[in-house]
């Protein structure tokens, strides 16, 4: 039952006389709950609580953390249709994709309860001490991976589930040994409730100790900034815009102790079409691109936002037909009035640059919060003339970069900003002259996709969803598979330590 509470640990708690409604974005109208927001603190107590819950559930075996992330699977599987309602409610999404993400929700929380039940994932290291090395003994020396403490989640607008409440960042951390504080978005504050139930009913199942998980409501930055200056906080996970994700990193590098941001924010995700694709099977690509661009009207991180070719036979053909499927797919409600605004006023603020050309865009009058398609055009030289042409609308929207030749379609890519992806769309005959066009793209982006679509980040550890700054706030770490665990942890090497004092993995 939704109650419009924050979760301290497993009490609920209302304090403050601050709320706020979500929105049915489809019907356009507050939903009757209001939710309380927390004060400094409820803030305050959350935090304590996830540390004294950390010096516990830091040395909580792997397979005891395990069994928690498998029984919050289930918890949020047992919440079956009110967890549907609320996510579909609050969302304007439709039920196929509610059950899909909570689908995925649940993989990833099976996967990672995988990876701790074994403690490969450590990468421990054992150098045996060789007292009789010359010209100088060697000391025993053995590395291990330990969880940082606390760590403060910042829920995503756009996957109520996955990327948010019991998202990835959240069970990346819980796996590491990290309790979590999740700042719940206020779009979606009655899913985050059920959710955040259902984690601290398998928390109490399974032993683990109160506090290794909190839920805090609240709009705007103030309860987020309390967070994240929190001294007793050691980590931040954040999905969302590049101005959230800045501010919340510059806050964190100016605490007396500064604390690592994890954020993943802005990317247009460039694909790049070359004319003989175009010239075989432009017709095709458009379809598929079409389907892509509109997929959950656009509200995806990794929305193809901006598609490169080089000026050729077919490419006014391709821009037209492109343009005409992509408006023709009916119109999607967007998540929120703001979500719709900033579509619209970030799409107005790109077609009004010199050079900018409208090529489709869906007429006539549409419900409230429903999205109009649009497709634009613009030459590579005016593109790379203005550096507000490549800021990233999100939504149903895609900028087609017509360049005159390759060496400007390299230089195009070469003037990008950090992107998520970025796709190659060739045949089979050009593959020997791409490799600039690889290389190029490899320092821009952190997932190179061929002849396929960026939309779509398969959960395995072989995927990197992250990218160069804005795309995150550090490259070297993923937001999605199992190695986003490596985020919540550091290593600490024990040297010449009695057996009976190393961590278990470590002993011989």
């Amino acid at each position: 039952m939704i109650t419009g509470k924050n979760y301290i640990g497993n009490k609920l708690s209302a304090n403050g006389s601050v709320t706020h409604h979500t929105i049915n974005p489809k019907l356009n109208i507050e939903t009757s709950t209001p939710f309380f927001e927390a004060t400094e603190a409820e803030v305050d107590e959350a935090v304590t609580l996830g540390w004294e819950a950390f010096k516990t559930y830091r040395k909580i075996p792997g397979f005891k953390r395990a069994a928690f992330l498998n029984a919050i699977a289930d918890e949020i599987l047992a919440l079956d249709k009110e967890l549907i309602e609320a996510y579909t409610t609050e969302s304007g999404l439709p039920e196929g994709r509610a059950i899909g993400e909570r689908g995925r929700t649940v993989f990833q929380l099976r996967s990672f309860a995988d990876l701790v039940s074994k403690e490969d994932w450590r990468e421990n290291v054992i150098d045996e001490a060789i007292p009789d090395r010359q010209p100088l003994p060697k000391e025993d020396l053995r590395k291990t991976l330990i969880p940082l403490g606390p760590v403060v989640v910042f829920a995503a607008s756009n996957f109520p589930l996955a990327f948010s409440t019991a998202g990835g960042d959240t069970v990346s951390a819980l796996a590491a040994g990290c309790p979590v504080i999740v700042k719940a978005h206020a779009m979606h504050s009655g899913t985050a409730e059920l959710v955040a139930s259902a984690i601290i009913k398998a928390a109490e199942k399974t032993g683990m100790p109160n506090g290794v998980f909190s839920n805090i409501m609240g709009r705007g930055r103030t309860v987020g900034t309390a967070l994240v200056k929190h001294p007793k906080v050691k980590a931040v996970g954040f999905t969302g815009s590049i101005s959230g994700g800045r501010a919340l990193f510059d806050l964190a590098a100016q605490r007396e102790e500064p604390i690592p941001v994890f954020a993943e924010m802005g990317s247009i995700n460039p694909v790049i079409i070359t004319s003989k694709a175009l010239d075989k099977r432009y017709a095709d690509i458009a379809d598929t691109y079409a389907s892509s661009i509109t997929l959950g009207t656009g509200q995806f991180c990794t929305n193809p936002g901006l598609i490169l070719t080089v000026e050729g036979d077919n490419t006014q053909a391709f821009v037209q037909d492109l343009a005409e499927k992509t408006i023709a797919i009916e119109a999607q409600c967007m998540l929120h009035p703001n979500i719709k605004q900033g579509f619209v006023e970030n799409g107005q603020s790109v077609t009004s640059q010199k050079g900018v050309e409208i090529v489709g865009v869906v007429e006539g009058d549409l419900e409230p919060n429903y999205a109009a398609s649009l497709i634009a055009t613009i030459s590579g030289a005016d593109f790379l003339a203005n550096p507000k042409t490549g800021q990233e609308v999100f939504g149903p929207f895609s900028l087609v970069v017509k360049c005159k030749n390759e060496e400007e379609l390299l230089k195009v890519i070469n003037n990008l900003e950090g992107q998520l992806t970025g796709t190659i769309i060739a045949e089979e005959e050009e593959y020997a002259n791409l490799h600039d066009l690889v290389d190029a793209l490899e320092n821009r982006v952190g997932r190179i996709i061929f002849n396929g679509v960026p939309t779509g980040v398969e959960v395995c550890p072989s995927m990197q969803h992250g990218g160069p700054y804005p795309a995150s706030t550090d490259s070297r770490f993923t937001a999605v598979g199992a190695n986003a665990i490596k985020r919540w942890v550091r290593p600490v090497s024990y040297q010449s330590f009695p057996n009976e004092l190393l961590p278990d993995a470590l002993k011989n």
